[in-house]
């Protein structure tokens, strides 16, 4: 069954799970100046869904898909059974495991999610020519341009539920909204299978409740400095003055205004463009040796370069990914004057910001190297370092 809500808080009443909009917006008038209607899907618990699909057995039971090691294991994804427990995605299998006794562990099969992915993405591009894929799981619509009415978007998207549904046999939870902002947050309001609605007109009566963490792009940290201010709802970050945002918190101050006044002019595009080439390696042991962390480091440098080279790309900024046996984790990046794609100019770099950032004696779980800001390659040039 589809929870489907319609946002209308001075009007609408709760029948069951269903939501039902008054008569004056179940027959809408046309807008003078036509509001966007943009979608977002959210695959509900995708690769679990898709491990049901392989084995039905499966269903109704505590499942998490990841890495199987029970010492070095992460979780990538949970069922919502699983979810009960308290069980979430980057949490150590050893401590899902430890939650529920029960938990069947699955390995990831990457390439049957994508699979999954590319035909789930087809039947959207069916409905909407304006697609923006962000993840494996999800995506956003532009339907702007397909309805005459805005409230259209919603069969639309209700339609392309029951597809998904019918023919593919996995849910999906949409929101659907005037901006992606709410959009993303609309299709997070009543997971899974959910289908929620927010009338133009009603984005600040939707988000004003919210806490400030549901807004895409404030994180744990930002949550806690806000609320050091006292802001702990979007309505009390709404009152406060664009300029005082701002001055506490610089030029996503001003982003933390338009977002709790429910404003996002972001536009749905296609983006086929590779930003970024990496790879990574996630240790069976800590490591606290520099040497054998410079080891590792060469190691990744050349494989990154070798990549660059396939695409025939050439990278201006090299990064670096370290993780503690603690899970913390930070990136550090250098930018060159000429962009390379040379796996030792690449490792002179990693291997400086390795030994300039990484805390002596500290043990490591993960490294990974990265090159982003490509151009295409015009000759390799030599560098001088100052990282």
């Amino acid at each position: 069954m589809i929870l489907q809500c319609y946002w209308e808080p001075k009007y609408s009443i709760i029948q069951g799970h269903r939501i039902i909009l008054n008569s004056r917006m179940l027959n809408p008038q046309p807008y003078t100046n036509k509001p966007r209607a943009i979608v977002h899907l959210d695959l509900d618990a995708f690769f679990c869904s898709v491990e049901v699909l392989r084995d039905p057995a499966l269903a109704g039971k505590p499942i998490v898909v990841g890495g199987r090691s029970e010492n070095r294991g992460v979780v990538a994804a949970a069922s919502y059974p699983a979810r009960k427990y308290g069980i979430h995605s980057a949490m150590p299998m050893i401590e899902a495991s430890r939650r529920c006794k029960d938990l069947v562990v699955i390995s990831s099969q990457h390439g049957l999610y994508r699979m999954y992915s590319k035909v789930i993405m087809g039947i959207l591009r069916a409905e909407s020519p304006i697609i923006q894929q962000v993840s494996i799981d999800e995506a956003y619509l532009d339907l702007s341009d397909e309805v005459d009415q805005w409230v259209e978007a919603s069969e639309i998207a209700r339609k392309i539920q029951l597809k998904i549904s019918r023919d593919i046999g996995l849910s999906a939870s949409v929101g659907i909204a005037t901006n992606k902002m709410i959009a993303k947050i609309a299709s997070d309001f009543q997971k899974p299978n959910g289908l929620t609605v927010v009338p133009p007109g009603t984005e600040v009566d939707f988000l004003s409740p919210l806490p400030v963490k549901k807004i895409p792009g404030i994180g744990p940290k930002a949550n806690e400095r806000l609320a050091k201010y006292g802001i702990y709802t979007v309505a009390d970050m709404a009152v406060i003055k664009e300029d005082v945002l701002k001055q506490r918190f610089g030029k996503m101050g001003e982003a933390m205004s338009r977002w709790s006044k429910g404003i996002d002019d972001r536009p749905v595009h296609e983006d086929h463009e590779t930003k970024s080439i990496s790879t990574e390696r996630t240790f069976s042991k800590n490591i606290e040796d520099q040497s054998e962390l410079l080891e590792i480091v060469e190691k990744l440098s050349f494989k990154v370069g070798e990549q660059l080279k396939k695409k025939k790309f050439m990278a201006a900024t090299i990064t670096i990914k370290i993780r503690y046996a603690d899970f913390t984790t930070f990136t550090r990046q250098h930018t060159v004057p000429e962009p390379l794609d040379d796996g030792l100019e690449i490792f002179r770099i990693a291997r400086k910001l390795l030994v300039k950032n990484w805390m002596p004696g500290e043990p490591v779980r993960l490294l990974g190297v990265g090159g982003s800001h490509f151009s295409e390659p015009h000759g390799q040039l030599s560098l001088g370092l100052d990282v």
